[in-house]
């Protein structure tokens, strides 16, 4: 049955009537849609994958810093915390945060990294999955099938309301990412596709509203951390799907909220650099200084 990603519950819906998971369907479809092999797109969701893990690495290593100075070793710092043991994260959170915060440090740096879905949020997906490699020892091969699976809840959210910070704020870019991260989570450790639909909700939710404000235009402050926060919300949502906890809002709905809250957010809250964090004065502070304003 061929679909057209215009809701989860669509694909769900055929997951579940086929006995196969999310990440299948995707798999398929696009395999249609693009008249190319599976095989091949399988083989180029891989290449994403360790590119993700290169990004990672990069990011991690010690003094790193941007041209502007707003990156600045963050997630060394933190990794040194977490090994150390006086985490409040723990291992499994922790490492999710440290490499969230890496592959933002790369970005900011210049290096190579995957939009997934856009380079604002590109630290969400791969500091999971880096955790999940390294913690619970889960195979490339169920990483890809995770990635699978949130190319095709991204690909809905797009559809019906927005990736873009300049269009619906950093809801739609790391509130889209998390929810990407949480279903493919739900669906790396076993859950099912209704699962899958819930955690993509619950990680919305938790980040319904949220503006994009980056200090100076930069995809830096406070994109390198909120990031790290948003992989938080992705890991818990995945959690609480697969303990059984439920959405009462369908995901489709929600996605639609999510939607028209953007459209409500006046124009200095949509990565124009107008308002929030990037109006505060130490932001104007931080902007004068970078590019010489008087």
């Amino acid at each position: 049955m061929n679909i057209d990603f215009s809701s989860i519950e669509q694909i769900i819906q055929v997951a579940k009537s086929e006995n196969v998971n999310i990440s299948d369907i995707v798999l398929r479809q696009s395999s249609l849609d693009m008249k190319v092999d599976s095989v091949e797109i399988f083989d180029r969701m891989a290449n994403s994958l360790e590119v993700m893990k290169i990004s990672v690495e990069e990011g991690i290593a010690p003094n790193i810093r941007s041209l502007s100075g707003l990156t600045n070793n963050e997630a060394h710092l933190f990794k040194k915390h977490v090994e150390s043991g006086r985490s409040l994260s723990g291992q499994l959170l922790g490492e999710a945060v440290y490499s969230s915060i890496a592959v933002m440090s790369t970005n900011a740096c210049m290096g190579r990294i995957v939009a997934a879905p856009t380079a604002g949020s590109s630290g969400i997906i791969p500091g999971c999955m880096m955790a999940l490699i390294n913690n619970l020892k889960v195979s490339d091969k169920k990483l890809v099938h995770g990635l699978l699976n949130a190319s095709g809840i991204g690909m809905v959210i797009a559809r019906n309301a927005s990736i873009s910070g300049a269009v619906g704020g950093c809801q739609a870019e790391c509130g889209s990412a998390a929810a990407m991260t949480a279903s493919a989570l739900v669906e790396v450790m076993g859950g099912t596709p209704d699962m899958c639909g819930h955690a993509a909700a619950l990680a919305l939710k938790s980040l319904m509203g949220l503006v994009c404000d980056p200090v100076a235009g930069l995809v830096e402050e406070p994109c390198v951390t909120r990031n790290a926060a948003a992989a938080s919300v992705a890991i818990i949502s995945a959690d609480m799907a697969l303990a059984g906890i439920k959405s009462v809002i369908p995901v489709d709905e929600v996605i639609v909220a999510m939607g028209e809250v953007g459209k409500t957010l006046p124009e200095s809250l949509r990565e124009t650099a107008k308002g929030g964090l990037a109006a505060t004065p130490t932001a104007k502070k931080i902007e004068n200084e970078l590019f010489n304003k008087v």
